[in-house]
């Protein structure tokens, strides 16, 4: 039977949920407009906590790895994550009708599992098979699916409600789920979030000098899902409207 011993892909990612928006943050004008946050005075006090988390403990941990770690050796961890976690991208290109995208995923994923060592080295980069990324919250949404809420997990950052759905059905979509390695696959789990936190390090500034850090974080976070189900296409005009109003 499956150890199952893995979290979810998602909690894998940049430490305490904050790479994520980090990473597109510079597109976020304004919070949000209109946000879907009933639940704000419990989600602001798990934001303090993860905030105070990432502050004290990643934050210096990520620093200090960034500083020993040659880029190289990091170019091929972030290349073998990439890598583990192509059947979760590839699965849900296939679930949107993205026929063409799951099988370029799906090539990407031999090639860089034999010629690229294990997902170490992106040699499918160079064969015109660059890294996509989809998830089953993009999937839902690519499906009619709302949102929902948003939500402040601890440890882990924002999500929504349709979000965490996702993150609950890409979990068994990981090789890590099936392994009974528990040691090796929290292990590899530390490494996927210290890199992940570590990638953003140059983004921090841009966060301090945010009044109201918590709706910041909501904001970009939402744009940029709403942004992930579109493929990047410009926002409806309706939604852009609401966005002006809001600048």
């Amino acid at each position: 039977m499956p150890g199952r011993a893995g979290p979810p892909r998602a909690a894998l990612g940049p430490g305490l949920g904050l790479g994520l928006v980090l990473l597109l943050a510079g597109c976020a004008h304004s919070t949000s407009f209109e946000p879907n946050d009933p639940l704000e005075p419990v989600n602001r006090a798990i934001f303090r906590f993860n905030d105070a988390a990432d502050r004290y403990v990643l934050r210096p941990v990520a620093k200090g790895y960034d500083t020993v770690t040659p880029e190289i050796v990091q170019a091929g961890i972030r290349n073998f994550f990439d890598n583990l976690f192509s059947p979760a991208t590839m699965v849900n290109q296939y679930a949107q009708g993205k026929f063409a995208a799951g099988t370029r995923t799906f090539g990407r994923l031999v090639v860089n599992s034999t010629l690229g060592l294990g997902g170490l080295v992106d040699v499918a980069e160079h064969w015109n098979l660059p890294q996509e990324d989809e998830d089953f919250g993009q999937t839902l949404g690519s499906w009619g699916v709302g949102e929902g809420w948003y939500l402040m997990l601890p440890l882990l950052g924002p999500t929504t409600n349709r979000d965490l759905v996702g993150r609950m059905v890409d979990a068994p979509l990981s090789p890590l789920y099936y392994s009974e390695d528990t040691e090796t696959v929290w292990a590899l789990t530390g490494l996927n979030v210290i890199q992940g936190r570590a990638d953003l390090i140059g983004a921090d500034a841009l966060l301090d000098e945010q009044g109201d850090r918590y709706a910041f974080i909501r904001g970009a976070y939402l744009q940029r899902r709403q942004s992930a189900v579109r493929d990047g296409a410009p926002a409806a005009e309706d939604d852009l409207d609401a966005l002006l109003d809001d600048l």
